[in-house]
């Protein structure tokens, strides 16, 4: 089992904002953790399943309280491999870039393949949601990117569906414990500067989680 998983959804690599913060964050916590065990996934890596036909079919098949069987069990047994990843580590950080207002479409397929009945999530028809990651003490911390969006800046430099998201995904499964580093310079905003915050937030978040 990893001490912390770092989940990138960044394609840049040393180009990335992104991974950037994060590599100051994972300094800082080696710093702080010395010989801790670091997962890092990326998921542009190959190894995050698809979740198509096969895969929505066997979502549905345990919907309906069956076993999925054939292609469908392949594509089971992929989502479940992704998700007993994910699920091993108690904390994870995430390098999330701003795409189009929102998040790179590789997230998003990360979170549809690991947010399946009975691994994060049951449905009860009277009380709704119950949230199977909660009181699990896992905790989160994602660095949140952006070039054109900034706070205080209005609609015609985008919307933040990015943040609001993903955050609020990770609260539906149950981590509650989410700390975000943001960094939004803007097409006119002082780059340095903010960048220069930024890293030092993700140096306290690193010492503290």
């Amino acid at each position: 089992m990893p001490d912390l998983l770092h989940i990138s959804a960044s394609p840049r690599g040393e180009e990335s904002e992104s991974l950037r913060l994060a590599a100051t964050f994972l300094d800082t916590y080696r710093a702080v953790h010395p010989g801790a065990e670091i997962d890092e996934w990326d998921l542009w890596d190959g190894s995050l399943p698809e979740f198509g036909p096969a895969a929505a079919g066997a979502k549905m098949t345990v919907f309906g309280g069956g076993t999925p069987q054939g292609e469908q069990a392949v594509a089971w047994r992929a989502a479940r491999d992704a998700f007993a990843r994910f699920e091993a580590a108690d904390r994870i950080l995430f390098s999330v870039p701003m795409w189009n207002s929102g998040v790179p479409y590789v997230l998003k397929q990360f979170v549809d393949v690991v947010s399946q009945p009975g691994w994060v999530f049951g449905v009860d028809a009277a009380t709704g949601y119950e949230h199977l990651l909660a009181g699990r003490g896992k905790r989160a911390a994602v660095v949140y990117t952006s070039a054109v969006w900034g706070p205080g800046l209005g609609r015609e430099f985008g919307d933040d569906f990015q943040a609001p998201f993903f955050t609020g995904w990770l609260n539906w499964t149950g981590i509650e414990d989410v700390t975000e580093i943001r960094f939004h310079p803007t097409l006119s905003g002082d780059a340095a500067e903010l960048g220069r915050i930024a890293h030092e937030a993700a140096r306290d978040a690193a010492k503290s989680f």
